[in-house]
């Protein structure tokens, strides 16, 4: 139980990395605020994880909207007391939005990845600092270290803002006992073209531990960062990615 008691945010927590990493969160004992624009999905993953005997509660969220985030942290306050974890876990990729090299694109990818990690990270922590301290952990990608060819330039740039940006906020929130940190996962099945053999072969041969990674790869990662284990770890990254950007 390394949450016992503790208020958790997961943004994105519909589905992928954001949903295991709520599950792992509710299992250690923490009260996972599942925040997502998914309405159907993510009230079926917070009954989900109180049906196991667990605490867990839907929020709708659209994270690029700043008065959304605002009637979030009113909610959790006013239920709660408290606000002590924040996993900025929502992003879009390239793929996501029509034209990803167009103006519009580079708007709305922008928003999701960095705009939202800003306004949570902000937000969150003028909240936990009136309460004592807390932890932010921001996911960004090992896309925000490198460029490459299969990766659009705006969520390369999106991913960089969130590593430099946590780094800063680490320093600003620091003496209030607020961490902040990143996290950034490499390839998994989710980020590649299910019907492209060759591509999931090459970004296996690409990785020095032979194999994609999984959610609960992550997820993990993000647990020790949100935890008291991790009480002076901040302004620094954790890779997840099987040894990816190491050669």
């Amino acid at each position: 139980m390394r949450l016992q008691g503790k208020v958790a945010i997961i943004t994105g927590a519909a589905h992928g990395m954001g949903e295991a990493e709520a599950r792992l969160f509710a299992a250690e004992g923490a009260h996972v605020i599942v925040a997502d624009r998914l309405e159907a999905k993510g009230e079926a993953v917070a009954a989900s994880i109180r049906s196991a005997g667990f605490h867990a509660k839907f929020q709708k969220l659209d994270v690029t909207d700043e008065g959304e985030w605002l009637g979030l942290m009113d909610a959790i306050l006013a239920e709660h007391g408290r606000l002590d974890i924040l996993v900025n876990n929502a992003g879009i990729s390239g793929s996501s939005v029509g034209d990803p090299e167009g103006l519009d694109g580079w708007h709305r990818i922008i928003a999701v990845n960095q705009t939202s990690v800003f306004l949570g990270t902000s937000l969150a922590a003028e909240r936990m600092a009136a309460g004592g301290g807390g932890s932010i952990v921001n996911i960004s990608s090992i896309m925000g270290f490198v460029g490459s060819t299969s990766g659009h330039p705006a969520y390369h740039a999106s991913k960089g803002a969130v590593r430099i940006y946590s780094k800063a906020a680490a320093v600003r929130y620091g003496p209030a006992g607020v961490r902040v940190n990143t996290v950034h996962p490499g390839y998994m099945p989710a980020m590649l073209n299910s019907t492209n053999g060759n591509e999931r072969a090459d970004k296996i041969a690409a990785t020095p531990l032979r194999r994609l990674g999984e959610v609960i790869d992550v997820a993990y990662g993000v647990l020790f960062l949100a935890s008291d284990e991790a009480a002076f770890v901040t302004g620094t990254e954790l890779v997840i990615d099987g040894g990816w950007i190491a050669q």
